[in-house]
């Protein structure tokens, strides 16, 4: 049975330009710490990669600093300041925030004081856009990265996390990007490294692939990649909406992520679905990677006003460059076959 991978938003098959800079990066023996040439050689390779991160976010104006990932980024960005956000945020913010903000049922959320605020530019579960305000305070830029146009210099938001593995990079590297001349101060201290805001020798290998990964996401951008992904991302939506009327597309009348579809089938469990389009040789999910491993409904899809049974009720399918129409077709057919047993089974 051919598998078809179709969690994208959980984390991106690595990229060829990744593999190869982080092949490459491992045969430098050199500490970026380090004086000698060795030592250059490596420090080298970093601020390679801090230029490509920014070009691809246009950042050019900002500090990159790298850290083990989003959420370490959050932590960053977030311990000791009084921030409010919407409970749509990812479990990696809304630890440190005051989720108070509302969402409406669309997902969207209006802030009031932006400079004490956290918002998302794109959800993870949902594919939600936000519009963010001018002086912002951060945002969780870390689905929108490599899929949307970004201009971080230009979006007034004061700090953004970013995840490598989200556009094709490794696991367990990501940033937070940071407005030049914020205050932040290092939560890991210890050595002088990235600026002095987050000490430890650097992952020399995992920063040369998200530099990689990040630049070649950024050609893939401009060059349309992500048109062709939302159309079948639509003709999905519409395959099953043409058998099933009662599958809720949540967020299809705002804005969204081109390759990303969240639908609830009331009366159906999500987990129930995932696990058998798992057998069936499809990876889905039922939300956010951090959180669809517990046993309850989406935290994010009830803060958009939906019941416990609605909420729990939900799949995501996102969608990549590697996508196929024949992917979509298959899966929409292998779905709807599951969907008539359900429905046998409740007759």
């Amino acid at each position: 049975m051919q598998r078809v991978y179709l969690d994208y938003n959980a984390t991106a098959p690595l990229r060829v330009e990744a593999r190869e800079a982080m092949i490459d990066a491992m045969d430098l023996i050199g500490n970026p710490s380090s004086v000698h040439a060795e030592g250059r050689a490596a420090k080298g390779l970093i601020e390679r990669a801090r230029a490509q991160v920014a070009t691809a976010l246009g950042a050019d104006g900002a500090d990159v600093i790298f850290t083990s990932g989003a959420t370490e980024a959050a932590a960053l960005a977030c311990i000791g300041r009084d921030l409010h956000g919407a409970a749509v945020e990812h479990d990696a913010l809304t630890s440190w925030i005051t989720p108070d903000l509302p969402a409406d049922t669309d997902g969207r959320v209006a802030v009031a004081d932006p400079a004490q605020a956290v918002l998302q530019l794109a959800n993870s579960e949902t594919g939600v856009v936000q519009t963010l305000p001018n002086g912002l305070a951060v945002s969780d830029m870390t689905q929108a990265f490599g899929k949307l146009p970004l201009a971080f210099n230009w979006s007034g938001v004061e700090m953004a996390l970013i995840s490598a593995h989200k556009l094709g990079g490794p696991k367990g590297v990501g940033a937070l990007v940071v407005k030049r001349g914020t205050d932040l101060a290092a939560q890991i201290r210890g050595g002088g490294q990235e600026m002095g805001r987050r000490a430890g020798t650097e992952n020399v290998v995992g920063i040369a692939g998200f530099g990689a990964a990040a630049e070649a996401a950024g050609h893939d951008l401009a060059e349309g990649i992500w048109d062709p992904i939302e159309k079948l991302r639509n003709i999905l939506e519409n395959t099953i909406a043409e058998f099933s009327n009662e599958t809720i597309f949540v967020g299809k009348a705002t804005p969204r992520l081109p390759n990303t579809s969240c639908f609830i089938t009331p009366g159906w469990k999500g987990e129930t679905q995932v696990m058998a389009m798992d057998l069936a040789g499809f990876a889905i999910s039922a939300g956010s990677a951090c959180s669809s491993g517990k046993v309850k409904s989406s935290r994010v899809l009830r803060a958009m006003g939906f019941d416990e049974a609605m909420a729990g009720s939900a799949i995501r399918v996102s969608l990549g460059p590697l996508t196929t129409e024949d992917d979509i077709l298959r899966f929409a057919e292998s779905w709807l076959k599951r969907l008539q047993k359900h429905r046998g089974r409740l007759a």
